[in-house]
């Protein structure tokens, strides 16, 4: 079996956490909407992550929606005294499968008890408010309600730490001001390298970057040269993606998501990938075209 624990460990929160770990969102239908294809599939993909030693789940309650915070629940509870689970909140599902901002505060508070609810939790171990200025990229704009509504739930005892999301450097600075933020989610990867300042600023700062769409999500990185220096080094484009995402910097945790156990091992594995300099520089090279 993988050794993930070779990636290493990163404080998130108060809790350490192995910087492999697993997103739920294709836990759900095709779209992220709807049950998934093979329910059982889903339950087992759950379970042989924490098997292979992951402790830190990324999820939401509008994947789905509902979907895969009850396949959690289902797979999980109760849940293993070291296992971080950390949600978002700020957007809901249209009956087409769009993706709609629900940012007030009262939407974020029903948002947050709809995943208590689901998941089958009295507290959120995180909670990451996602902006939505820009459903599917990040948007300047004052983040100061939402924020607040969240610190103020976190006051209550029903959230133990809060992240942001899809969100400019300013709007985290934003929300610091208002209460901690111990993580940020945003679109990064090999090409898209829009938070490489942030990146470095938040490890500074001892804070968790959590990078998503490993490789280009919707839009796929296509390279020739990365896949043909994967196959070089006997591994799959993704796994060479997510092993220089782990070398890039300490503080970066990763959460490849899939519904398959097959792919699951795959990704997992890319924890033991050791990239020498040479095959850093490669990648560089090959971001840099």
């Amino acid at each position: 079996m993988t050794d993930i624990s070779k990636a290493g460990s990163y404080v998130l929160g108060d809790r350490s956490v192995r910087r492999m770990g697993y997103g739920a969102m294709q836990l759900a239908g095709p779209g992220v909407f709807g049950p998934p294809r093979d329910h059982d599939a889903a339950v087992r993909v759950l379970r042989d992550a924490l098997e292979a030693g992951v402790n830190h789940i990324d999820t939401s309650d509008f994947y789905g929606p509902h979907v895969t915070n009850q396949i959690i629940r289902e797979a999980l509870h109760p849940y293993a005294d070291d296992l971080v689970i950390v949600t978002k909140v700020g957007a809901v599902r249209g009956e087409d499968a769009s993706w709609m901002p629900a940012q007030s505060p009262a939407e974020l508070t029903q948002a947050v008890h709809d995943n208590l609810r689901n998941l089958g939790l009295d507290v959120l171990d995180v909670v990451n408010l996602r902006v939505m200025g820009d459903v599917h990229a990040p948007s300047e704009g004052s983040i100061e309600a939402q924020f607040s509504a969240l610190a103020e739930l976190h006051q209550q005892g029903l959230i133990r730490h809060l992240g942001m999301s899809n969100a400019t450097a300013a709007q985290i600075e934003e929300a610091q001001a208002i209460a901690p933020v111990v993580c940020v989610q945003n679109l990064y990867n090999l090409v898209t390298r829009t938070d490489e300042a942030l990146v470095d600023n938040l490890a500074a700062q001892g804070i968790a970057y959590v990078p998503f769409f490993p490789l280009g999500g919707f839009t796929p990185i296509q390279s020739q040269a990365l896949s043909d220096l994967a196959a070089e080094l006997e591994a799959t484009p993704l796994q060479l993606a997510l092993a220089w995402l782990l070398a890039r910097s300490p503080n970066m945790l990763a959460i490849p998501g899939t519904s398959s156990p097959a792919h699951l091992a795959q990704n997992l594995a890319a924890a033991e990938l050791e990239l020498t300099p040479e095959v850093m520089a490669h990648l560089e090279q090959i971001a840099a075209d």
